[in-house]
């Protein structure tokens, strides 16, 4: 058996294994996608699957790759993925033609299409989607056996499909209030150039609860330092409510900060020497309508506490007192990079409770974190590698704080 059988079978025998172990048909679609994109050395991958108690058209489920298609959509017949739909016939593109497929092209703007397969994807009682594949990452096209293997995959999936279980709702984004097209961020030290961001293509939906994972120098707090003014970008655009701040000054970035978006630190940076409500008080004065700072306390749950210091609260509460600060600004975004990272297990729940009690009221929230249970409440979850946006999930059933255990 030469070394192509050997992976071929080995690739097949991790996919059945995968779909086997998932406890949910979520984790048996994504965990089968993720294998079969890194056998076949694909730049990206989606699966999308039909709304059928809406408008009928195919919408991106979860996928990997540096593209953002959370709006991307397919209507039956059109594209290669509504062909496919419609047909539950594979498309094996080895060289493909975007000038032929338009549609198909513009849904992985930011991805030029050189090669891509398409594989049906329906349980015994329904056709429920497509999957997809796009891209050899080393420039090459798909083989046959690349997609005979994507095909399989589909069929185990597929197999783990039971009878009463259902693809979720699809998630309803709202208007965008923030987009980025093409960012990047280098930092210069002498001769040394370091590319931090690569060309970060993402939006960022109104009320939506976006989690940023990645490991250490993977660039998620660069992009946050980015989307919050306090840092600009290298090169790419960068749009607030459709207002370009790309070329925007440091007054400007300035006053962007100060009347639109709320900071949660790792460190609570509470003045000293004065009490809950007057830390809050004192940001209250920097803009024009903000929340009464007893309000904001009764939010996260420290109404009791406003009158004591910084030193005579437990780190939880700090932290808690933090979360106030950045409501009473009512601000549209809230940017929180690794809230509970010094904190305990017992103490980081009662945080991420005032988290989402904060986006339960509305408010668009952004947090960087490495913890990936703490993702599991994020509507949506954009996993970084190297700089680059590496695969999105949207969270179809968000776990409440208390249901998270690590």
């Amino acid at each position: 058996m030469d070394n192509s059988m050997l992976k071929y079978f080995k690739t097949i025998g991790e996919i059945q294994g995968t779909i086997a172990n998932a406890t949910t048909l979520e984790e048996a679609l994504q965990g089968g996608l993720k294998v079969i994109v890194e056998s076949a050395g694909a730049a990206g991958g989606a699966i999308w699957y039909a709304d059928k108690a809406g408008d009928g058209a195919l919408h991106p489920y979860f996928w990997i790759g540096p593209v953002d298609l959370t709006r991307r959509s397919h209507a039956p017949g059109d594209g290669s993925v509504g062909r496919v739909f419609e047909s539950q016939r594979a498309e094996r593109l080895f060289e493909f033609d975007a000038t032929q497929d338009v549609e198909t092209a513009i849904d992985f703007m930011g991805m030029p299409v050189t090669s891509m397969v398409c594989v049906p994807f329906s349980s015994q009682t329904e056709d429920l989607g497509v999957v997809q594949f796009v891209n050899r990452a080393d420039g090459g096209s798909f083989t046959d056996e690349d997609a005979d293997v994507m095909e399989i995959m589909a069929m185990m999936a597929a197999i783990a499909v039971e009878e009463n279980e259902e693809l979720a709702a699809p998630w309803q984004p709202g208007e965008v209030v923030m987009e980025l097209r093409d960012i990047t961020r280098e930092f210069q030290n002498g001769e040394t150039v370091t590319k931090v961001l690569k060309g970060v293509n993402l939006d960022v939906y109104e009320g939506e609860f976006l989690a940023l994972l990645g490991e250490s120098g993977c660039g998620k707090s660069t992009l946050l330092n980015i989307v919050g003014g306090m840092d600009s970008a290298t090169s790419g655009t960068f749009t607030y409510l459709g207002r370009d701040l790309s070329s925007a000054s440091q007054d400007e970035l300035t006053e962007f900060r100060r009347a639109n978006i709320g900071f949660i630190f790792q460190s609570y940076n509470l003045m000293p020497n004065l009490t809950a409500v007057q830390n809050l008080d004192l940001i209250g004065e920097l803009v024009d309508e903000p929340m009464d700072a007893d309000e904001a306390l009764e939010v996260v749950k420290l109404s009791d506490r406003k009158k004591s210091y910084p030193s005579q609260l437990s780190g939880g509460q700090q932290q808690r007192v933090s979360i106030a600060r950045a409501l009473v600004k009512n601000p549209k975004v809230i940017l929180a990079d690794e809230p509970t990272a010094a904190l305990d297990y017992a103490t980081s729940i009662e945080v991420l409770q005032a988290l989402e009690e904060v986006v339960r009221g509305g408010t668009t929230m952004v947090m960087v974190t490495h913890n990936e249970e703490i993702t599991r409440m994020a509507d949506r979850v954009v996993r970084m590698r190297d700089g680059r946006m590496h695969e999105v999930t949207v969270n179809r059933h968000p776990a409440h704080a208390t249901d998270l255990v690590w």
